[in-house]
């Protein structure tokens, strides 16, 4: 089903170390979409189909906006998708609330800390930070930004040194560049809107995924890159040498990639064991060989949430799992929002420094 990939040596020995586990087999089909790069996911899916051989994995890779009006547009009878999982975690809460997903309990969904699930029916499955990105061939390491503040100060007094050579999410053509941004926007707003403003002013490129800004990062196009999900630079830095990263230290936002069994599901059993393999420890040790980091307490290794925690600190900052993740989600809020981007880019541009503020909620 796959080529050969880089994890592969990895994967193996995964399988080996955990021989002997797998559950009884099961028949059938199991539809995934997900807003998950399948080149870095593609460990979890052959280990899946290792234990559940009489289980195949159709995986749709979507981006997060991309995957959320089409499964709407499929929602009811005749659904095709049977697992949601994205990592724009208030468009899977939307969904959710709205009574689109299925609930599920089982030892696997027991066995995660209560802030990883939401009346078992949307389920985090990963921990993973979010930082800044940067060439290393291009931009010492002393030159590198250590906080959001640090980031505007340096375009600020160096515009030229930067000049267009910074990337982002674009939060009108991503789902998770549209949540990062306004978690941004909760942790500080002043700063936020200068940071933005800044970046603009020296010349900005957003674009709608990390993979993207990576491309940018590595060709030189980009220096440096913000709000980029660390898992996905880490995962390019151990084939790339040039890819550099750095968790901010005045706060580290911390996302998870909800998962849910969709309510309109064709194949619900298959669906059922893809979702308590991705929580179980054996799944959850897959997750931190990848570097997407393991959401549950008995899953040790540098890539632990325990880890990260203790790593981060006080600027420790992880994204809630709760119907706060709907707050900007409200058109008239998201209208409001995308305006103060769109003059906060334009103010920047024409060199102003008195842009509109959108103050926090």
């Amino acid at each position: 089903m796959f080529g050969k990939r880089p994890w592969f040596a990895i994967g193996s020995a995964l399988l080996i170390t955990l021989a002997g586990l797998a559950p009884p087999a099961q028949g059938g089909t199991v539809v995934i979409y997900a807003a998950a790069d399948l080149e870095v996911i593609e460990p979890l899916i052959v280990d899946f189909e290792q234990t559940h051989p009489h289980i195949k994995v159709e995986y749709h890779d979507l981006q997060t906006t991309e995957l959320y009006e089409r499964f709407l547009a499929e929602a009811g009878p005749g659904g095709k998708a049977d697992v949601v999982w994205s990592s724009a975690m208030d468009l899977q809460m939307k969904l959710v609330n709205d009574g689109h997903a299925r609930s599920h309990r089982s030892d696997e969904t027991a066995a995660l800390p209560a802030w990883a699930k939401w009346k078992d029916e949307a389920f985090g499955t990963t921990f993973e930070p979010v930082c800044f990105a940067y060439n290393r061939d291009k931009l010492a390491a002393e030159h590198v930004p250590q906080s959001h503040a640090d980031l505007a100060r340096m375009l600020r007094e160096n515009p030229e040194r930067y000049r267009n050579r910074l990337a982002t999410y674009d939060p009108q053509r991503s789902g998770l560049g549209y949540l990062l941004h306004t978690q941004d926007l909760e942790a500080n707003p002043v700063v936020f809107w200068t940071l933005i403003e800044e970046m603009a002013r020296v010349g900005l490129s957003i674009e709608p995924t990390t993979t993207q800004m990576l491309d940018r990062i590595v060709s030189g196009k980009s220096e440096l890159g913000y709000n980029l999900l660390c898992s996905y630079a880490k995962a390019r830095a151990s084939s790339d040498s040039r890819i550099g990263s750095v968790m901010p230290r005045d706060y580290t936002l911390v996302m998870s990639r909800i998962a849910f069994i969709s309510r309109y599901a064709p194949h619900p059993e298959e669906a059922e064991a893809w979702l308590d393999y991705a929580l179980s420890k054996r799944g959850q040790t897959i997750f931190n060989l990848i570097g997407l980091h393991s959401v549950r307490s008995d899953v040790e290794g540098d890539s632990s949430a325990a880890s990260l925690r203790r790593r981060l600190g006080k600027a420790f900052r992880p994204i809630v799992l709760n119907t706060g993740l709907l707050t900007y989600i409200d058109q008239s809020k998201r209208t409001l929002f995308l305006e103060h981007w769109g003059n906060a880019l334009q103010t920047g541009s024409n060199g102003g420094r008195k842009g509109n503020r959108l103050p926090g909620r």
